[in-house]
């Protein structure tokens, strides 16, 4: 794999000044095979003149010419296209042959096991677009875009404008508004595909012909949720959707949940459901729908200059999609389903040492932009927003909105910028709230000091600044009955007693942002409280504060235990399973010297919700699902394989069926062959990717060595894959198997940048990372790796985040006995 180099933002400035493209116009040919495809590139510009370069990811390069005089192209190294026109208009036509990827990114193309067929998709974020075509890759050169394709005849395709096919395989799709390169897509394959209007915006969904059905039945609700979305987007900032056509694409091996190309947004085809799922994971579908819908104004229609202001992406998606869907849709419980799924995503990632400021991460070039996508730029920036709005008022907050819109429709902007327009909408003080909200890293932790009857507020010692928190606080003196004030708090802390015996609950409803930790005496009164505490959120805000206090090490593994066991056989939503409950099996597994022993614990209380939950209910299927994580070995376990013994009301669906044998594999309590014969019988995507993950996780070497070539690329395969993979291979209980890969892993991580590029580089260091091996060897491993200068910096900046949980987890053993 020939490196790219990443564009730096000084190079990108540079290069911002000296150049106005006008226009591009792309041809691509996905006719000539399965590893190649076409690409030819007209790019209309003008420039100041002296050097720049184009962006160019080629296979192999057929022309390139400027003003119809051939360039060398020899002259491309890393990616990079030295020219020099002089001062002018001009126009640069680039023929080549591109590389199809399979990592999610650039053109992916993929084979769906099911019936065959191949499928094909651009994701040009970030960096990926010049190995689709070329162009000057950075986002504040927008363009408007003419789209043509040549594709197989039984294939339709979508892309960012209308278009329509004009003859057998060919299509012409209008010329889009000015577009950054990133937002670039195109959606082509023997996709089923649905289509619908809504007040005058044409609509249309897509995925796979093997998903067709499990399209359809979901369609009612995609398109409800669409509409419902488009009238509030509307109603608050008075602007419509301005990109034509709203084609919402479900393509297979995504790596991000979904991606906002205007006009044909992206998303991870897991979203079109082939198995039941609960009620959290259809409230996670449709956040993540109004997400991208709110990106057609914060990002699309007004972009970032530079990826330092992400944040003006990503945090405002993040408000709008959870308040819109709360707000219009069925799915009211929006924010309680986002404390339970995202919350400590954005508070972890604020502990971190690679934590960011929200606003002016430093980001240098477009690798490490890359990396501050993360829950500091969704979750702590939505959270910031949400005190924002509510300190502002909506009228100042959506009446600055629509006018940052407007000033800067289909351009770009900065953060100061959208300043301006909350400054001329009324908003009055923003650079207080700027400097120790917004520029300012790192999470404060709040405590209640019981003996000096104080709340303590803790500032993050290398990321200093005084910040004042408004929030409620919950308290609580017999079973089910809580009481709420409000308080203000601020460093180095407030006065605030409590009667002896008084649960205290620190910002149960998120009014701040910080962590807050659940002091001894409330930990041990949680196991009579949680069960009859009736109130969603206060609900989500007990477990938020159990898992902050587990994760800075300040509780115990049992005492976190004994309150699952004694609310889950009352717990109400069933995100609480889907992640509450997989994060303490998978972090006390690990952490625990009798893992059976914790295991038993909590599959017991599962089983008791089990009993007792509706039939045929989400949460019935959150339970069994829990259930079947942490179940030992047995007859229960071989019988629910079989789908008998199952409790009235669960059928065993091909989600269900390979989470059973995934365990039974980790268990030992199944073969490679019966394995091979539950793929052979129904080889589907979601198949495949389990049979992945269920030989990994065989207790054998061979089960091992087959992970292990995942990793070090010699087994070329998806992304998704290469995940499962990881997950196999890192098994509690199996590090007698998994010893020896501790060492390599450590040796031979910097030589998977020679074989990945872009989003899996980082990630697959993270699916592969030893979180099984906690032991001060293995700290010290990671560390001195860490410190080496010749590691590629977003594997460096995945590796600090690892080290630093392994860390966490090593210190609750020893201090905790474990």
């Amino acid at each position: 794999m020939t490196a790219t180099r990443s564009l730096t933002r000084t190079e990108a400035t540079e290069r911002g000044r000296q150049l106005l493209v006008h226009e591009y116009d792309v041809t691509l040919d996905l006719t000539l095979g399965e590893r190649h495809f076409g690409s030819t590139t007209r790019i209309g510009f003008s420039t100041t003149g002296g050097p720049t370069f184009l962006d160019l990811q080629s296979a192999r390069v057929l022309r390139i010419t400027l003003d119809g005089d051939p360039l060398d192209s020899g002259a491309l190294a890393h990616g990079r296209l030295p020219i020099a026109p002089a001062a002018g208009r001009h126009e640069l036509v680039v023929d080549a042959m591109m590389r199809y990827r399979n990592d999610g990114e650039g053109l992916h193309r993929s084979v769906d096991p099911a019936d065959g067929r191949h499928y094909v998709y651009a994701m040009c974020f970030m960096d990926a677009a010049p190995s689709v075509f070329a162009c000057f890759d950075q986002p504040d050169l927008k363009a408007p875009l003419t789209l043509h394709v040549r594709a197989p005849q039984d294939w339709s395709v979508v892309g960012n404008a209308p278009g329509e096919q004009v003859e057998p395989g060919v299509w012409e799709f209008a010329t889009t508004p000015p577009l950054s390169t990133y937002f670039v897509t195109v959606v082509a394959g023997p996709y089923h595909l649905l289509r619908t209007e809504h007040d005058g915006v044409p609509l249309g969904l897509s995925a796979r012909a093997s998903l067709a059905t499990h399209l359809e039945k979901d369609a009612e609700e995609l398109f409800t949720l669409t509409g419902q979305c488009f009238d509030e987007f509307h109603r608050l900032f008075g602007i419509r959707y301005p990109f034509g056509d709203y084609h919402q694409a479900f393509v297979p091996e995504f790596n991000a949940g979904a991606m906002e190309n205007p006009g044909c947004v992206t998303f991870r085809d897991t979203l079109v459901f082939t198995s039941r799922v609960t009620r959290g994971e259809r409230v996670n579908r449709a956040t993540t729908i109004a997400h991208e819908m709110a990106h057609q104004w914060f990002g699309n229609l007004t972009t970032p200059v530079w990826w330092d202001d992400l944040w003006l992406n990503e945090s405002f998606a993040e408000y709008m999609g959870i308040r819109v869907t709360a707000d219009v849709t069925a799915f009211h419980e929006a924010w309680v389903t986002d404390s339970h799924l995202r919350r400590q995503w954005g508070l972890v990632a604020d502990r971190r040492p690679s934590t960011h400021p929200v606003a002016g991460n430093g980001a240098t070039d477009a690798s490490s932009a890359l990396q501050d996508f993360d829950g500091i730029s969704y979750v702590k920036g939505s959270a910031l927003l949400k005190l924002l709005s509510s300190t502002l008022g909506d009228e100042v907050f959506l009446s600055g909105a629509a006018d940052h819109f407007r000033r800067h429709r289909f351009g770009n902007a900065t953060m100061h910028d959208l300043f301006a327009s909350w400054e001329r909408a009324g908003a009055h003080d923003l650079a207080g709230f700027t400097t120790a909200w917004l520029r300012s890293a790192g999470a404060d932790v709040l405590r209640l000091d019981r003996d000096r009857g104080v709340l303590t507020c803790t500032v993050p010692a290398p990321h200093p600044a005084h910040r004042r928190h408004r929030l409620r606080v919950a308290t609580a003196t017999s079973p089910g009955e809580w009481r709420t004030e409000e308080v203000e708090v601020e460093p180095p802390g407030t006065p605030f007693q409590v009667p002896p015996g008084t649960a205290v609950v620190l910002d149960p409803f998120e009014d701040t942002w910080a962590v807050p930790h659940l002091d001894p005496e409330t930990v041990t009164a949680l196991p009579a409280l949680l069960p009859r505490t009736t109130d969603p959120m206060l609900r989500a805000g007990v477990w938020n504060g159990l898992a902050g206090t587990f994760h800075d090490g300040q509780v115990s593994p049992d005492a976190v235990l004994d309150v699952v066991e004694a609310a889950l056989p009352t717990e109400t939503a069933d995100e609480v399973f889907q992640r509450r409950i997989r994060d303490v099996v998978e972090r006390v597994a690990t952490l625990s010297d009798d893992r059976e022993a914790a295991l038993a614990r909590v599959h017991g209380a599962a089983l008791s919700r089990l009993r007792t939950a509706p039939a045929g209910s989400t949460l019935q299927l959150a339970a069994f699902q829990t259930a079947v994580r942490s179940a030992p070995p047995g007859e229960r376990l071989a019988a629910w394989r079989d789908g008998t013994d199952l409790p009235a009301g669960l059928e065993l669906d091909e989600d269900l069926r390979w989470l059973v044998l995934v365990r039974l594999a980790s268990l030992g309590a199944t073969d490679r062959d019966e394995l091979q014969r539950q793929l052979s019988s129904a080889p589907t995507a979601v198949a495949r990717v389990e049979h992945v993950r269920a030989v990994a996780s065989l207790p054998d070497p061979e089960a091992k060595a087959f992970a292990w070539a995942y990793f070090t690329g010699d087994t070329d395969a998806p992304n998704y894959e290469i995940e499962a993979a990881g997950a196999g291979l890192w098994r509690p209980g199996q590090e007698h198997l998994t010893r020896d890969y501790v060492a390599r892993y450590f040796d031979e991580l910097p030589r998977t940048a020679e074989v990945r590029q872009g989003w899996v580089l980082a990630d697959a260091a993270g699916w592969f990372f030893p979180l099984t091996s906690v032991d001060a060897a293995t700290l010290d491993r990671a560390r001195a790796l860490e410190a080496r200068a010749d590691l590629e910096p977003s594997l460096r900046r995945r590796l600090v985040d690892l080290t630093d949980e392994l860390a966490r987890r090593l210190a609750v053993r020893e201090r905790f006995g474990r």
